[in-house]
């Protein structure tokens, strides 16, 4: 097997589309931007929690302080799966972004249950003496909200075109800041409309945040773990291999075709049935046909293995 030559160039030259590694380094670029408007969010939230008389708040800016190492988790992981293959790794480091976003995931559900235990502390030990809180936190829950689901929107869709579960941790990461932003306001607003006894509302809506936080946690986690055992990719990539190799000449069915995912990338071992009576040099020149014919046809696949039968 041929050693992979990862793409430098921005577009793949057969299909235009936008190669891995350019789509990495876009992706990477949204981590450090995330981390950056998460350390901003963290320090607004919890002084305004913290001069405002909302716990909810301050529960959502510790939980923002923490999306800070998981978008430096992310942007680390995407950095390194882009090293190119080495004797100890021959099928590159790909497997380091879905172990990116595992470590981020567990960085989530651990803030989860930190969180809920802090919030069922307020609310039996510490609420009822808490002043209300201040209506002017509510602005900077609402800014939070539309910064954060905006974040969200784009960086889902670009872990979905790179089909990086790093990526999509991180869009989820801000989903998950969102939702405790929207738990937070609703706390607010009940406990400054209900007065004194209404005053728990406040760290009640932090407990239903740590709920949501959790949620994000299991959804990051499953892709991941499923990623690291090889999980068998969408099925639309081997059917565009198996189509690929089809449409080879001297390529009489493909048969046997495994996929398997490293990071950003797709590797492909594949059986080919041709004429018997061929030779062993015409089997050997349409297998590089049927290896390149499968790489033009999707940018992410950094490798083919043809085993060539007879038919």
């Amino acid at each position: 097997m041929e050693t992979p030559v990862p793409a430098t160039n921005v577009a793949h030259p057969a299909t235009g589309e936008p190669t891995s590694p350019a789509l990495s380094a876009l992706a990477r670029r949204w981590a450090l931007l995330g981390a950056l408007v998460n350390v901003l969010f963290a320090a607004v939230k919890i002084a305004a929690g913290a001069v405002g008389n909302s716990y909810a708040l301050i529960a959502d800016g510790v939980e923002s302080g923490l999306d800070v190492a998981g978008s430096l988790v992310i942007w680390f992981g995407l950095k390194y799966s882009e090293r190119q293959p080495d004797e100890n790794h021959p099928f590159g480091h790909g497997k380091a972004e879905p172990m990116a976003a595992l470590v981020v995931a567990a960085g989530v559900l651990t803030a989860a249950v930190v969180l809920a235990a802090q919030s069922v502390r307020e609310i039996f030990f510490v609420a009822k003496s808490r002043p209300a809180p201040t209506a002017w936190t509510l602005a900077v829950l609402v800014v939070v909200i539309l910064i954060k689901e905006a974040l969200f929107r784009r960086v889902v869709h670009l872990g979905e075109e790179l089909g990086s579960s790093a990526a999509r941790a991180d869009a989820w990461h801000h989903r998950s800041d969102a939702l405790t932003s929207v738990a937070a306001f609703v706390g607010i607003v009940i406990a400054i409309l209900g007065g004194p006894a209404w005053a728990g509302a406040d760290a009640w809506a932090a407990l239903v945040a740590c709920a949501f936080i959790a949620f994000n946690g299991v959804r990051m986690l499953l892709p991941a773990v499923g990623e690291i055992m090889d999980v068998a990719p969408p099925p639309e990539i081997e059917q565009k291999v198996r189509a690929a190799a089809a449409a080879v000449p001297g390529v009489l069915t493909p048969e046997k075709c495994r996929v398997r995912k490293m990071g950003l990338e797709f590797y492909v071992d594949l059986h080919i049935a041709v004429d018997g009576a061929i030779s062993v040099d015409a089997g050997h020149n349409i297998a590089h046909r049927v290896k390149d014919a499968i790489r033009a046809a999707d940018a992410r696949i950094a490798d083919v293995l043809v085993h060539v039968e007879p038919a």
